[in-house]
């Protein structure tokens, strides 16, 4: 916090007043099912961006990034998109949806600091989105309600804001998810960002996409999460994750269901010739994880470690054979994992085409897994591995 605060006053000349973080997210299990309103398993992690801001009266917002030289400066009644610099449409993508539900705000001045590795699937753009959230309600507050802004929030004793409850993240992560498929232009599910706003330290978040319900669930045992970062970076904007949305909204119109949440195995058996090959494989990969969501969420409340890391085994075959969302690295670290006494699950995390795998691992074994891996990703890459053992946090303040 330090470093930032040192930042922001060397940017701007002042000090922020205030400061927010949101973490990133692993998913454990459920690919791609968000956006199918079916089910998901994930983890808000320690990594996180963190924004120092403070207002300002000239209704100009300036936004300065630790690790990129641009600046992205803009007045709040003109925001457009800048090709010069892409990683500013999240935030101006979230300030557009506030608008568009009657929220008024005024101009501020933010730097940011990121500690979610780029490319890793690990979810930076929803915590961006998030942060930017609270950071504007910490500076202008606000609250919403289903048909738009609702009366700003009354100060606490201390003249904080209360903390957000149920209905507030969920209708922030509404307007995150618009963000993002109005603005940005990835057409992504809700699953990162009310991982980054419902996270719980040391729970596992699990989610129903149709019902719009988030209930938490401990994960039990002396567990290690590891992340391993393959090194091909993830980038969802370049159109496969769109192009998997609209096979699987294909393959739901087929089968003339709402969304593959309502399909089943034996729907899809006895619908094989109606469905086109790939409509057929991504269909095949949601039904099987929500079926391994349902599964996975009685073996973990039952302790059952070893049989819930199996089902993350056949996630990942899943994803590879009939999503098509993995790659030779990211199936490399999955075999590499497999041949570990300790690990007892990995799987591709996040949208795929690149990123990290998530690894269940014995915590007295995690050190020894990681060099391990380290060890053969680089013999059969010749490219070094990036991994962290990650702890599970509580969501974004």
């Amino acid at each position: 916090m330090n470093e930032l605060r040192d930042f922001f006053q060397h940017q701007f000349g002042a000090a922020p007043t205030h400061f927010v973080q949101a973490p990133g997210r692993v998913e454990l299990l459920g690919n791609h099912t968000d956006y199918n309103q079916g089910l998901v398993m994930a983890l808000a992690v320690d990594k996180h961006i963190t924004l120092a801001v403070a207002p300002r009266n000239d209704g100009v917002v300036e936004i300065r990034d630790m690790a990129f030289p641009e600046v992205a400066r803009f007045r709040v009644d003109q925001i457009e998109k800048d090709p010069a610099i892409p990683w500013a449409n999240y935030p101006k993508g979230l300030l557009l949806q506030l608008q568009q539900r009657g929220v008024k705000f005024g101009g501020f001045n933010a730097a940011i600091r990121s500690t979610i590795p780029l490319g890793a699937g690990l979810s930076s753009s929803a915590a961006f989105l998030v942060s930017t959230a609270l950071a504007v309600r910490k500076l202008y507050p606000y609250s919403l309600t289903d048909a738009g802004a609702g009366a700003p929030p009354p100060p606490e004793a201390n003249s904080a804001l209360p903390p957000l409850d149920y209905m507030q993240k969920m209708l922030l992560a509404k307007a995150c998810q618009a963000a993002e498929n109005q603005f940005v232009g990835v057409n992504c599910g809700l699953l990162d960002h009310i991982s980054s706003l419902f996270g719980q330290a040391w729970q596992v978040i699990l989610i129903d996409c149709l019902h719009l319900t988030v209930n938490w669930s401990p994960l039990h045992g002396d567990i290690a999460v590891v992340v391993c970062h393959s090194g091909v970076k993830h980038a969802l904007v370049g159109g496969e994750y769109n192009d998997r949305r609209a096979h699987c909204e294909s393959a739901a119109k087929t089968l003339g269901v709402p969304s593959l949440r309502f399909a089943t195995p034996e729907m899809l058996e006895a619908n094989q010739a109606k469905l086109a090959p790939r409509d057929l494989g991504c269909a095949r990969h949601i039904v099987g994880e929500n079926q391994r969501v349902t599964e996975g969420s009685q073996l973990l409340a039952a302790d059952k470690l070893v049989e819930f890391g199996r089902l993350l085994l056949v996630s990942h075959e899943s994803s590879r054979h009939n999503f098509l969302n993995s790659c030779p690295e990211l199936d490399l670290l999955v075999e590499l994992a497999k041949t570990h006494a300790g690990c007892l699950g990995a799987r591709l995390t996040g949208g795929g085409f690149g990123g990290a795998t998530l690894n269940l691992v014995r915590r007295d074994q995690a050190e020894d897994f990681r060099a391990k891996m380290a060890a053969g990703y680089e013999q059969k890459t010749g490219r070094k591995l990036q991994s962290w053992i990650c702890q599970v946090v509580n969501g974004a303040a």
